[in-house]
């Protein structure tokens, strides 16, 4: 074969094209050119909404067996969990049962002493429910704004309480709404009276409002009082009326500063998310409020 008839050209196995670094520079400027023609112009958004609007019908029928097993998750969830709460609502009703018929005895026997004794009866005071405005800003003063006032009947000094226990005084009446500090404030001191031991202390908070907690001052070492004793006011300040729950002794601690024990206590209110609450008058008309540092 003549050597001028022989095909010199290469295989197709060894032919290169346009090198793949300028492919790929091209290709990086192009997609670039578009992104920014498409921010500057918006030229591609009728295309993505036709495409949105075509593949619907697709992603709708995909999403189906996941939205069918949340739903059958969800549901065995909430049936169990409506199981537990109502299993825990009867066994509460049977303890709150039991607990009101021993309150009642109680009350009898009360009134039967104090016949005996000639002591007046003591009244309930009356109050009326308020509804929680809006918290104060200033981080130093745990305040809460309500929107019942002097025309409503709430006077300085009066006892504010959520749906668990005290939440603080009414400290500013204005016309139309109150300021009520809480109970948690540094400088607000509530006489408390230890359901178990009879006790009776004073109880500051710690200021934080978002850890709202309590602590009892002046306790001996030998103090009686231990954890998981409920505390209710005592009354003796006549603002708090007698009786109202506070909280719950969380730990006793003999470690305590200037030789007196460390109480820590739970409050019995909530603090950070009361929405509607009782004002209660003071227990003594006449009694200035307390004063608190601001």
């Amino acid at each position: 074969m003549p050597l001028g008839t022989v095909d010199r050209t290469p295989p197709p196995f060894f032919k290169q094209g346009t090198p793949a670094l300028t492919k790929l520079l091209v290709l990086s400027a192009l997609a670039i050119l578009l992104m920014v023609v498409d921010t500057r112009l918006r030229w591609a958004a009728p295309l993505r909404a036709a495409i949105a609007t075509v593949l619907y019908p697709v992603q709708w029928l995909t999403l189906q067996p996941v939205r069918g097993v949340q739903w059958l998750a969800d549901h065995f969830a909430s049936l169990q969990a409506a199981q537990r709460d109502a299993r825990e609502a009867r066994e509460q009703l049977a303890q709150l049962a039991q607990r009101a018929g021993l309150v009642e005895h109680l009350a009898h026997e009360n009134r039967e002493l104090r016949r005996l004794l000639g002591l007046r009866e003591r009244v309930a005071p009356a109050g009326f429910g308020a509804e929680i405005l809006y918290a104060l800003p200033d981080p130093y003063t745990p305040s809460v704004v309500i929107d019942r006032g002097a025309l409503a009947g709430v006077q300085e000094g009066s006892a504010v309480m959520d749906g668990f226990g005290v939440l603080g005084q009414a400290t500013r009446v204005y016309p139309a709404t109150s300021e009520v500090t809480l109970i948690v404030h540094k400088r607000l001191a509530v006489p408390v009276l230890n359901t178990r031991t009879g006790e009776r202390y004073l109880a500051y908070g710690n200021g934080d409002r978002d850890d709202p907690a309590l602590s009892l001052r002046f306790v001996p070492l030998q103090t009686a009082t231990r954890a998981g004793d409920a505390l209710v006011t005592s009354g003796i300040d006549g603002l708090y009326p007698p009786g109202l729950p506070v909280g719950t002794v969380r730990a006793v601690s003999t470690e305590g500063e200037e030789g007196f024990a460390r109480v820590d206590v739970e409050p019995a209110a909530r603090t950070r998310d009361a929405l509607h609450v009782l004002v209660l008058p003071p227990a003594l008309r006449e009694t200035p409020r307390a004063e608190v540092a601001r």
